[in-house]
């Protein structure tokens, strides 16, 4: 099975969302205390958000790089442009939307693994549990568990993401 789930992946920090190590590159750390915004070759993250302060989060995952290409045209139900490869949802204190680009890999993203990557941020909003995408030991089962999906049958990758979380 994969070790990533589209641009969910294990690096040596942790597990991270984007491509970290592209020169100039963005991507977000996933800690126990929450998410760090990094860019490639800076010591210090851009950008941190503890889980607490999460109400929804939800991830966006252009499948192909050429597809973030700044000025395309939004499609409904597509991820392109500017904006195709984030995170985005609504922090408390203060209660504001909250969004952050990450660099898409090299490789492609398969749509089965970004529809299920989707599945399971819907999942843990709802479940109130976003802080799990912070535990190393959980997210790596649910990945591995996870990634071996390869239908585009929405109703069974959210039956399989709803018995993982």
């Amino acid at each position: 099975m994969a070790q990533f789930l589209g641009p969910l992946e294990p690096a040596e920090a942790g597990w991270v969302i984007g491509d970290p190590n592209r020169k100039g590159g963005m991507w977000v750390l996933l800690t126990p205390e929450g998410l760090e915004h990094r860019r490639h070759g800076e010591a210090a993250p851009r950008l941190t958000v503890a889980w607490s302060r999460f109400m929804e989060l939800n991830v966006q995952a252009a499948y192909r790089k050429w597809q973030t290409t700044p000025g395309l045209p939004a499609r409904p139900g597509a991820d392109m442009g500017r904006d195709g490869c984030s995170l985005h949802g609504t922090v408390r204190h203060p209660y504001e939307p909250w969004r952050v680009r990450y660099t898409h890999h090299q490789r492609g993203y398969k749509g089965a693994q970004v529809m299920t990557l989707k599945f399971l941020f819907t999942q843990l909003t709802e479940a109130k549990a976003l802080h799990r995408l912070g535990d190393p030991e959980w997210l790596g089962a649910a990945v591995a568990r996870l990634s071996g999906h390869t239908s585009w049958n929405g109703p069974k990758a959210r039956r399989l993401v709803e018995t993982t979380v």
